[in-house]
């Protein structure tokens, strides 16, 4: 799912991808639901491509905002990440991913991760699983109701 959702720098929010031009990729604001050109010269990132530093390695984004909706219960934050203060940003990230890299992560960054989940969980975007995730958990369904039939057989 997050591989349709996009950022565009300069653009404030999140947008979907609804279809490719020369050129350009058409995109429909998760805000206000309006369709803009996305022009080659701007950047765009597919959220499916974000991760986070850790002390280990990295993070994948969809692994971050599947764990703030566990601690959030599926809701919006309880709190405005835009009036909170770096230390409360930091702390409340680190119940979030404890071995985030301290010194990589910017509190502009958590900042911007916290305000994509509040925009993802107003339009209706809840299931931040991959793509390629939901199909290998269907394909390894498939083998066992083919093993079932050749049983029956």
């Amino acid at each position: 799912m997050l591989k349709t959702i996009l950022a565009i720098s300069g653009k404030p929010g999140l947008y979907r991808l609804s279809s490719h031009a020369k050129n350009m990729l058409i995109v429909e604001s998760l805000m206000d639901h309006k369709k803009i050109p996305a022009h080659a010269k701007d950047k765009v990132t597919s959220l499916g491509d974000i991760a986070i530093y850790t002390e280990e390695g990295e993070a994948p984004l969809h692994e971050v905002l599947t764990s703030v909706k566990e601690k959030e219960n599926g809701q919006t934050l309880s709190f405005s990440p835009a009036k909170a203060s770096a230390d409360e940003l930091r702390a409340y990230f680190a119940e979030i991913l404890p071995n985030f890299d301290r010194e990589r992560v910017y509190p502009s960054d958590i900042r911007k991760l916290l305000n994509w989940y509040n925009l993802l969980i107003q339009a209706g975007i809840n299931d931040f699983t991959p793509a390629e995730e939901e199909q290998t958990e269907d394909a390894g369904a498939q083998p066992e109701a083919t093993s079932a039939e050749e049983a029956a057989n």
